[in-house]
């Protein structure tokens, strides 16, 4: 079990980067929607010729009608839709009563004479009988019509509009025209009295005209179930298209109707493979393609970027972005966003500002592979993002200015406008070229590049990584810990300066990262301040004290100033990118002088070199590996007596090339050609540096 636990802890890092492949490819496929994708792309392809091989129907299927037709649909049901009303026969129960008691005080009124409803059978009352059953018979004749409420579902109906009329649990269909309204039941009133004594009208009319009330009512429960029945009877097709029937040849060209049946097609081969007997075919694929384009990347990054494939913050930060990118384009497909609007180019932008231009274009071109499987134009999607991405990394080769980035967001927006005219013109679709509604969400994307900035210092901060901009910043010679070395060690913090100048101009010749070896070389020497005078160029007094020492004891605090920048550095919360150079400068080299010296005093069976070797590791890139050069070569010049150009070439040749025997260079991607021409800078400028003015004559 403990052979295990410590196999499984020596193997933490490697069995680490086998989670984050595998959680990554589970991620991206759980998120992936399980549906078929058509074979072909039909956007944009209506007018043009089909370019594949004859399609004969797989297998049978409806052609679906269009948005359009659909709605057109619906609109011109709503538009004749007949509503339902309900007759309430209580009504006309309720208004008699009110008649009979406004008739009896409304005859008072007009004839002076006080009467009962059991007066109306008396012969003396024969008059006010008549006029009140003709009364009673006015109600009957229009409540037997109907008074209709007039809703809003009636506005602007012509008379003839039919409705339906439920009336005991039966309903029929009548015209408007067959029934009153309030204003009409009193005219009718009004006429069917007219022709009464004038003293009688003036009874009668005020009594019906208070008996005016709707008895037919809009029904909205059976209208709006009704209305529904309706909506859902509408047929989303046409014809029907049958097995092995031809839709389309070669070469045909693709009119509305050929367009309809192929969409129509694509429409049901995505929803017959949206069940649970394809699920895990579909599955299978999606692993299969994910897995592809993740291990290429992993690839790449294991064969040519060693120094990221070994860091696994760095892996985590690449997969992470490409979680975090296809989680978008899952969002914008679900909730039918434009896939344009989601700024992909913040992922070559952020991975260019930790990286270099070839890991940045790389991780671009994989993610935009993995997203075309989500795009509606797989070609146009992969076409236009990989351009618009490639200009972006171009665009941002130095985040040192703030400006960049809105440069780098006008060059985006400009690029997606030119490469979507290119390919709408190639396609032939001119009219969609210039739909301003495309312009619109290149601009939002652009626009939200923005966020790259600020996205910077928080993944920044968050995986230990570092910046062109934290670059600047820590190489600001008012910086706390580079003025405390200028002030306990003028003479380190000169060296410094001028190894910085010297590897900033070689690495630049070789195409390192000038900003960054720059800072690397500022910091170095910093473990010299707490000991500065046992360090050459800080004896300005002409006393060395490593004459009192032992050769060993003097090596030993030499060797020492590694370990105390490494700590210095991370109690200043220097990044650990920084803190490498001052690990690597030395290598594992052996401290010459000292060593040289103890073996003159020694007999040789006594000698242990490891005692006067720095610790180590190795430069294990460019940048470390031209700080070492850089470092010694500035060193030993000042050594120099002459200071002529021969000299100072067979000063650089004989330390870089003694240390290439000793292998310090064999874990940097750095080529014997990179080294030639580092020599060559290091020659040029230590030349010019050390160059003596001539002898002006004497008058």
């Amino acid at each position: 079990m403990k052979k295990a636990l410590t196999y499984l802890w020596n193997k933490h890092s490697e069995i680490y980067k086998i989670f984050i492949f595998l959680a990554t490819l589970i991620l991206i496929v759980f998120l992936f929607p399980k549906q078929g994708k058509f074979k072909y792309d039909i956007s944009g392809i209506q007018g043009k010729p089909w370019q594949h091989e004859n399609l004969i129907a797989p297998f049978n299927f409806s052609i679906q009608k269009t948005n359009q037709e659909l709605t057109a649909e619906k609109n011109e049901l709503l538009k004749n839709f007949k509503p339902y009303f309900k007759v309430n026969h209580t009504v006309l129960e309720s208004e008699k009563k009110i008649f009979n008691t406004h008739f009896i005080e409304n005859w008072k009124s007009v004839k002076g004479k006080d009467l009962t409803l059991d007066d109306l059978d008396t012969i003396e009352h024969s008059a006010a009988t008549i006029a009140y059953l003709k009364g009673l018979a006015i109600l009957d004749s229009v409540y037997k019509k109907g008074i209709v409420q007039l809703s809003d579902v009636l506005d602007n109906k012509p008379p003839d509009f039919s409705i339906f009329v439920v009336e005991n649990n039966t309903s029929s269909e009548k015209e408007l025209a067959d029934f009153y309204t309030v204003q009409t039941a009193y005219n009718f009133m009004e006429q069917a009295v007219s022709s009464d004594e004038k003293e009688d009208k003036k009874v009668l009319l005020p009594v019906l005209e208070n008996c005016i009330a709707q008895n037919t009512f809009y029904d909205k429960d059976i209208s709006d179930k009704a209305l529904k029945e309706q909506l859902e009877s509408l047929s989303p097709s046409h014809e029907e298209i049958v097995k092995d029937q031809s839709i389309i040849g070669k070469g045909e060209i693709v009119d509305a109707d050929k367009y309809e049946i192929l969409h129509s097609l694509k429409t049901e081969y995505e929803g017959q493979t949206n069940n649970s007997s394809n699920y895990f075919f579909i599955l299978g694929g999606q692993i299969i393609v994910v897995s592809i384009c993740l291990s290429v990347l992993f690839f790449f990054i294991f064969l040519f970027r060693k120094n990221v494939f070994s860091d696994n913050s760095q892996l985590t930060f690449i997969l992470l972005m490409t979680v975090i990118f296809v989680m978008m384009a899952v969002f914008s497909a679900q909730y039918d966003v434009s896939i344009y609007i989601l700024p992909f180019c913040i992922l070559p932008i952020m991975t260019r500002a930790f990286f270099d231009t070839r890991v940045a274009l790389f991780t671009h071109l994989v993610n935009i592979l993995i997203l075309s499987f989500l795009a509606p134009n797989r070609f146009e999607f992969i076409f236009i993002e990989l351009v618009v991405g490639m200009v972006a990394i171009f665009s941002i080769l130095n985040l040192g200015k703030r400006s960049q980035i809105f440069y780098s967001a006008g060059i985006i927006f400009f690029m997606y406008c030119l490469a979507f005219i290119g390919i709408s013109i190639v396609e032939g679709d001119t009219s969609e070229a210039v739909n301003w509604h495309n312009y619109i969400y290149f601009l939002l994307s652009a626009g939200l590049t923005l966020f790259s900035y600020p996205l910077i210092f928080v993944f920044e901060k968050t995986f230990g990584f570092i910046s062109d901009v934290s670059l600047m910043e820590l190489c600001d010679t008012n910086n706390p810990l580079l003025r405390e070395l200028a002030s306990k060690a003028p003479g380190t913090f000169q060296h410094s300066l001028q190894v910085a100048n010297l590897a900033e101009e070689a690495i630049f010749s070789i195409g390192g990262n000038p900003q960054l070896v720059r800072t690397g070389a500022l910091y170095h020497d910093i473990g010299k301040m707490d000991m500065p005078f046992f360090f050459i160029e800080n004896q300005s007094t002409g006393v060395n004290p490593h004459e009192e020492l032992p050769s060993e004891e003097s090596a030993s605090i030499i060797i020492s100033h590694v370990i105390r920048g490494i700590e210095k550095a991370r109690k200043h919360k220097i990044p650990e990118k920084i803190i490498d150079f001052i690990r690597t400068h030395h290598g594992t080299m052996v401290t010459a002088f000292f060593f040289n010296t103890y073996k003159k005093q020694v007999l040789d069976g006594m000698l242990d070199e490891n005692d006067f070797r720095y610790p180590g590791p190795i430069p294990y890139s460019k940048e470390t590996a031209v700080l070492m050069m850089a470092d010694s070569v500035e060193a030993a010049s000042r050594s120099l007596k002459s200071f002529e150009e021969e000299t100072i070439e067979a000063l650089i040749d004989k330390i870089i090339n003694g240390q290439m025997e000793q292998k310090q260079f064999d874990n940097a991607d750095i080529t014997f050609k990179d080294i030639t021409t580092v020599k060559k800078i290091l020659k040029r400028k230590l030349v010019n540096i050390y160059h003596v003015r001539m002898e002006y004559p004497k008058n």
